[in-house]
Formats: structure tokens, sequence, C-alpha cells
């Protein structure tokens, strides 16, 4: 899962610490219709002058709105339970000067409309996340965002338009212009330079080049162990660790002591985490395992990570990690190049990555330990059955009491995210809501949508087909039948390849996951680990481990350090008669 807050980068294995909940109740949509409410209240106008950007842009505008300008209205726009209220509307071919109009007619989040902004005095600020026209290699063309190797973020990507920020009075009720102008261009991300121990790689991937008919690049952060220059004889087992878009070292390696608040430092306790600086401390000295660590980059036009497999939205990406990236490593680093020293781990999306790696190339990786996946089997799609249920923001069956959603009048909300204890925070509703405001044809650079481009087919118009109706919850059933028969829903692809994917499994599935994950992964964990107790020719059980009691998003039962030896162990239980494991054990 995409998390609100990137506390993930100070993690030791992209562990997620749960967020705030939220401050203000999120309001009723107003009543009026738009088209008299948009009239008798206040509208933006967002320009941009041709000094900073000559040509048209075809993209999205936003405005966001605070009570501060430090930090600014942007600061934490299109957070899941922290957002400052937001709106968006789509632009093409917008020119120097012309305006974008953003009035009560805009569908906003939290608000839904500028209406139910109270009257008082604010600060705004504007952004224009910039798309890119693509001519893709299956006939469509369609306009998004092109990651500027910022992991799929419209307020600081390269390239795109910022206002300053502006203090305004408001009043819902009263007619008047608020004109912005968008005077700033972002500027390019800075890559962190290699040192000692962190290398970058960044490479033009042809296959997805070919496929979106624009140059397009992968890559990955590679974490040397110690005595890599003082033993240039010795190769060395490989840990890949998935997760979300990051530039920063893998499994949380950082020297400095940056001092964090004591909630931080209580999560990493309670999640049987080491501070970044502590496994770093490791790393470097005496009695570790020696392996080479290395994290993918791998954003797409529709989020900050492909999920690192082939799919009809995002193109080839499978291939371009198996068949460019991971060779091009194996030439540049001195990896071991054989399947028993080849093993996975990663959290959240990278939890998900990690164990579909490992059953998509069973005989290429060595075994996985993975971390609170995203969903692994879609009867449980966070909290819904994407085969049973018609809806996805209401409960539309019952387990347990009879219950009849066409006749009854109580409709329950399903959630996307709760707390340790079980307290709901956000629904499902809301969340769509908010990728509504983010990207219209699929384009929020957010989970649910992710999911669809990875996963989903591609609709007549090139876009992702969604799952489910944002504004009504249906499921299109269509949908969940296409990701189940092309594999994505990773126990019906067990069930039905099993016999030539199960022997290369044995001893090879490790799965972590708290009791109480807060987007409701552990519910999906539960129905592999039941379908991997029940398999035969062979049996494959897997090792299922979950934090309890109450542990959420990003426990794992031992810190970085202890996996890697458990990950070094098996390397070396799997390693061919006659190899010599002592080598990399200095």
């Amino acid at each position: 899962m995409r998390s609100l807050l990137l506390i993930a980068t100070l993690t030791a294995a992209g562990a997620l610490p749960a967020a705030a909940a939220p401050t203000h109740p999120h309001p009723a949509p107003s009543a009026r219709p738009a088209a008299a409410a948009a009239a008798e209240s206040p509208r933006f106008e967002i320009t941009f002058p041709a000094s900073v950007h000559a040509a048209p842009i075809t993209g999205r505008v936003f405005i966001a709105i605070g009570h501060d300008s430090t930090p600014e209205p942007l600061a934490n726009a299109g957070s899941f339970t922290n957002s400052s209220p937001l709106f968006g509307v789509d632009v093409s071919q917008l020119a120097p000067g012309q305006p974008a109009v953003i009035d009560a007619s805009t569908l906003g989040y939290p608000l839904t409309s500028l209406t139910d902004l109270p009257a008082g005095d604010y600060w705004v600020q504007a952004v224009m996340n910039v798309y890119t026209e693509f001519h893709r290699a299956d006939g469509h063309t369609i306009w998004a965002h092109m990651d500027q190797w910022e992991g799929q973020n419209f307020v600081t990507s390269p390239g795109n338009l910022v206002s300053a920020p502006m203090r305004i009075h408001f009043d819902p009720h009263a007619a008047s212009d608020v004109k912005i102008s968008l005077t700033q261009v972002n500027p390019p991300v800075q890559v962190p330079p290699d040192t000692k121990w962190v290398k970058h790689v960044k490479i033009k991937s042809e296959l997805l080049s070919k496929f979106w008919g624009h140059p397009f690049y992968i890559g990955a952060t590679v974490l040397l162990p110690a005595g890599y220059d003082t033993h240039p004889s010795v190769h060395y087992p490989v840990v890949y660790q998935q997760g979300h878009f990051g530039l920063q070292a893998p499994l949380g390696f950082r020297p400095d002591s940056t001092p964090m608040p004591d909630w931080i430092k209580a999560f990493y306790a309670s999640y049987n985490l080491e501070m970044p600086w502590v496994f770093a401390r490791k790393w470097m000295g005496p009695g570790e395992p020696r392996v080479i660590a290395v994290t993918f980059q791998h954003p797409t036009p529709y989020f900050d990570d492909s999920y690192a497999v082939n799919s009809a939205n995002n193109g080839p990406y499978g291939d371009a990690i198996m068949q460019e990236l991971i060779p091009y490593l194996e030439s540049h680093f001195r990896m071991i190049d054989k399947p028993y020293a080849r093993v996975l781990t990663g959290g959240s999306t990278g939890g998900w990555e990690s164990i579909a790696l490992q059953i998509y190339h069973p005989d290429f990786f060595g075994g996985t330990w993975t971390l609170y996946p995203d969903p692994v089997d879609f009867h449980h799609y966070g909290s819904f059955d994407a085969y049973a249920d018609t809806n996805a923001f209401v409960v539309s069956r019952h387990g347990i009491a009879p219950f009849d959603p066409t006749s009854s009048w109580f409709h329950p909300e399903r959630f996307v995210m709760r707390d340790n204890d079980g307290q709901p925070w956000l629904s499902i509703r809301q969340m769509s809501q908010l990728e509504a405001v983010l990207g219209s044809h699929g384009r929020s650079g957010e989970q649910f949508e992710a999911w669809d481009a990875v996963y989903g087919p591609v609709g007549p118009d090139g876009y992702p087909v969604p799952l489910w109706d944002k504004r009504t919850g249906h499921i299109n059933k269509d949908v969940i039948a296409y990701m189940r028969d092309h594999g994505y829903d990773l126990t019906a692809y067990l069930a039905k390849n099993w016999k030539t994917v199960g022997p290369e499994l044995v001893d090879k599935i490790h799965v972590d996951v708290g009791d109480m994950d807060n987007f409701y992964l552990n519910l999906a964990v539960m129905d592999l680990q039941q379908f991997l107790e029940g398999t035969t020719n062979p049996h494959v059980p897997g090792v299922f481990r979950y934090g309890r009691p109450e542990k959420g998003h990003g426990w794992q039962h031992v810190p970085n350090s202890e996996l890697l030896k458990e990950m070094a162990a098996a390397i070396t239980k799997h390693a061919p008669p006659g190899t010599n494991t002592k080598a990399w054990k200095y």
C-alpha cells in the first residue's frame, strides 16, 4: 500500500507506521445544485506566464487551501487522512495566460465542494501537474504524467509549475474571482552521490521505451558489503528488496544518527525495527553476513512503482527487470548469478512484489521473506471480497447474520484503513473520492488506481478500466475476472499452476504480517496460508508469522540484521554441493 506518510524511507524494510487520524470529520456534500453553487461562490482562475512555460500544457491543475503559509498548503496535499482541502481539474492544451477554472462545481477532498469551506482567512497555493503524450505500441495514445525520478509526486515533480502561497479572504456564498499565477518551476531531482557503500544505477529500458513510444528508464540502488573492495575475488549473494520508489539505500542503511521523534522510536521498538544507524553500524561491522542488497526503481505513468510485473496498462516492466536490469547489475557488481543466492524481501507494495517475483520465477530466486504484502488473494481485496461482493463502498452481503442489502435501510460503510485496535480511519468511498480529485482516467497516482493499472485491462480509450466505479462503488465483475485469469491473484495463480510451480517453491515462502494490519492485508495472507497448508505433491505450507497483539502495517518478526542472518543460513543450506559458501563469510 502507498502510505500517507513517507516514514517508509526511515524504516528498516520500508515499514509504514500508522498515520495520524483526521482531526476534522468529513463534511456532508453540498445540497445545492453544482451550477447554482458555482454561480454564487468564489472561483479560482489559475494561469501561467509564457516566461515560465511557452507552450500549451495538457495536465491537471490543483489548488490547496490551508490555515497558514508554514507549512505551505501543498505540503500535505493528497494525504489520505491529513490532506489540506484539495481541488483539481483537467486542462487540455492550456495556453499561457489562459485560465484554468476551479469553482464550486469542482470535486474536492476531503471537502466535496468549495461551498463546504467555512468563511474566513486562508492561504491558497496552486500546482500544475504536466502530462506527456504517449503513442504506445498497443495502438493507444494517452496523456499521463511522466515520472521525473520523483516517484509520481505531483507537488515536487521536476517541471511542474507551482505558485507562491497567497493569503485570501474566502466567503463560500460571495461571488468573486481569485487569480493565481504559476510562476515557479520545480527543479530536477538531485540523486544522492555514490559513496563507498552505496551506488546508484539508472539505465534506459529498450523494452519499456518501445512500448511507451518514449524513452523510459529503470534503476537500482546497490548497497555493498564491508570488505567489498578488499576482497576483489569474492562474489556475493544478493538480497533484492522491493518497495515504493526511493533513492535511499536498501534495508534502511544510513550511517548518520539523525534525531527522530519519540513516537517513531517507539514504533521502531514495537515493530521489531532497528534505527537506520544501528543497522548501518552492524552492516559495516564484524560478524554480519556479507551480501549485496539492491532496491529497484521502476516508476510508471500511473504510480511510483510498477509492481515488477508485465501489465497491459504499464507495459513489460517484469521483462525489463528480469531481462535488462538484473543482468546489468550482475555484470557490473560481483553477484553470484545462481538461483540459490538470489533472495527477495520487501514490505507492503514491496511485499506483494517479493512474493510475486518468487512465484512467477520460482527457479530464478532462492526464497522470499515477504513482509505485510498488498492483497495476495482477491477474496480479500483489502476489506471486501472482489469476487462475491457487488459494491466496494457498502456491505453488500454478510457471512454471519441474515442480511438482504436490497431491502435493508442499513448500509454500513467499508473501510480501507483502520487503527491497530480496529477503529476505522478511512473509508473506501473517501479514498475513491481522493483518487477522483487527484486524476481522471486512472491517473491519480494512488493505490486503488495503481492496482487497476497493474492488474486490470485497458479500456477502449487507452486508460485502465477501474475495478469499481469511483462514484457508486459498483464492482465490475469483468475486471476482477480479468485480474484473476491473468495471474495477479497469487493464490489463484498457484492453484492453477501448482504442478509446475509448487516443486520449485519448497522451503522458499516466508511471510510476516501484523494481526491488525492497518490496511486489512492480514486477511489475504491468511487465505494464502490456508491454500498452501492444503497443498500436496509437494506440500509447501510456507512459514507464516503474525504479529500479536494489535500489530499494524509495518510489523516484522525480527529486525533486518537478524532477517539477513536467516537469509544467509537459507542461502548456505540451498547452495549446490561443493559450493564454497565460506568465501563471503569473512
